[in-house]
């Protein structure tokens, strides 16, 4: 008997302990459903009528249009981020591209060719109106900001699916959320491609308009997809009966385009990754593998050459080391089709390229010798200039102070002497100066004692022994004045 119960107590303690469990769960999906459930807060009917207002284009959104053309072109041609981004959030481009996904997805087919005319009237004149600006603008420099939009990705792709996946959100919810917009148009950036495709255009470089065209595609083509799915799974009200059969074929080429456009994304994606995953472990290898003391390693990575390069400036580096490098390069699986070279211009047989290589080392060699020595001897003519300031600031006092001191002094002159001992081999700088008496009946005796007075206050003055005291006088010689030194 008590077995039994102890059974049954155990029994009820797991289906206690069941429904608590239970009740967790289902506490948890009430939770997530009441935080990301948005059926019912979506208003369906007033987010078609705000997309039918958005699609219109004529007047005031055409004007409104080529002024932020112009301001997103000025942006790029001034590689301003601030300015291009300004140019985004009055741009009227969204409303054309959210119509083609709603207008598939409720099959009303005049909603969808209103979009297509619009969007595409609007392509038309932000091409003409780009172009126009690059033809007229005098800088033809192809900025960061402008080169960014050439080269779409994966990466690209993913901003535009998330960009269109919040903008329908943003619009179906009662009350839009125009922060929501204002940051998916910054996001999703159609208006710089459309610039840059003008760029190309003005410039003659099609290679750029293609790259800017392509980026364009990715956006446009995936809002209006993400915009088409969002309608689907919110069940937006159709306009007219649409069968089975059309709405499997309509997915089917919704699905046909998304493709399309992805697939050349995740190829310029792969390539972009390769090249980063290349480019830094090349820098790596040369940071921490090629070190050898008095030596200095030139490397600019660049993923399109299969021969990298590797220019040694400095100390020359012994053979061993060289071929265990290489040996070490060709280990990593990154560098797989990828061939080094390392140049030493000391060293190096000087082939028509490595000569090139060889000169290219004694150049930066030379520069960098060039800028060594530069900064030396400017350092040391600054050092210069403060003393020789310094000096004359010291003369203005001390010519004042033998003024006052000496009134049998007329004049007074200062001059550095460099004199050297060929028994010591020793040199020395002294200090001369030079004084000329106004009483010329002044006796010998009576100068010598000025000269030793003026001697021992300047050695005490100048907390110096190295300085002389010389006298000058005028001696008439056939009528010439001969300036003669004692």
């Amino acid at each position: 008997m008590e077995e039994q119960k102890t059974t049954v107590t155990d029994d009820n303690r797991m289906d206690e302990n069941k429904q608590k469990i239970s009740g967790i769960w289902d506490n948890i999906m009430a939770f997530l459903h009441d935080l990301l459930d948005i059926r019912e807060d979506s208003d369906r009917h007033e987010t078609i009528d705000s997309v039918r207002k958005d699609i219109s284009f004529q007047g005031h959104n055409a004007w409104i249009l080529i002024f932020s053309i112009m301001v997103a072109s000025i942006g790029l041609n001034a590689n301003s981020p601030a300015v291009v981004i300004g140019a985004m959030l009055i741009s009227p481009l969204m409303g054309p591209i959210v119509g083609m996904g709603l207008g598939t997805a409720i099959n009303d087919s005049k909603m969808l060719r209103r979009s297509l005319t619009n969007l595409g009237v609007m392509v038309v004149l932000s091409l003409l109106t780009a172009t126009l600006y690059f033809l007229i603008s005098p800088i033809k420099v192809l900025t960061d900001e402008l080169a960014s939009r050439t080269s779409p990705n994966i990466l690209d792709v993913l901003v535009a699916i998330f960009g269109g996946l919040a903008l329908i959100v943003a619009k179906a919810k009662k009350g839009t959320i125009s922060n929501a917009i204002a940051g998916v148009a910054i996001a999703t950036a159609l208006m710089p491609p459309l610039c840059t495709a003008g760029y190309g255009i003005a410039t003659g470089h099609w290679e750029y308009f293609g790259g800017a065209m392509y980026l364009f595609c990715i956006n446009a083509v995936f809002i209006a997809l993400t915009t088409y799915l969002v309608c689907k799974l919110l069940h937006f009200p159709m306009v007219k009966y649409a069968n089975e059969a059309k709405r499997k074929r309509t997915s089917r080429i919704a699905a046909a385009v998304g493709i399309l456009v992805l697939a050349p994304s995740i190829y310029f994606f792969i390539q972009l990754y390769q090249k980063q995953q290349y480019e830094q472990a090349a820098l790596d290898f040369v940071k921490e593998i090629v070190i050898h003391d008095g030596t200095i390693a030139s490397f600019e990575p660049d993923f399109s050459d299969k021969f990298p390069t590797v220019v040694l400036l400095g100390a020359e580096v012994p053979e061993i080391d060289v071929k265990d490098w290489e040996r070490k390069f060709y280990k990593k699986e990154v560098f797989e089709g990828f061939e080094i070279k390392f140049i030493q211009g000391s060293r190096t047989v000087l082939t028509d390229v490595n000569a090139d290589y060889g000169k290219l080392q004694e150049e930066r060699i030379n520069d960098i010798k060039l800028i060594q020595n530069k900064d030396q001897r400017i350092a040391a003519l600054e050092a210069e200039l403060r003393r020789v300031h310094k000096q004359s600031k010291d003369f203005e006092v001390i010519s004042e102070e033998v003024r006052l001191n000496y009134p049998q002094i007329s004049s007074i002159s200062y001059a550095e002497s460099v004199n050297k001992d060929f028994i010591t081999q020793l040199t020395d700088t002294i200090a001369e100066y030079n004084i000329r008496f106004a009483d010329t009946t002044l006796t010998p005796q009576d100068r010598g004692v000025v000269k030793t007075r003026m001697a021992n206050w300047l050695r005490y003055r100048l907390k110096s022994d190295k300085i002389n005291i010389n006298e000058l006088e005028f001696k008439v010689v056939d009528t010439v004045k001969v300036e003669v030194v004692e």
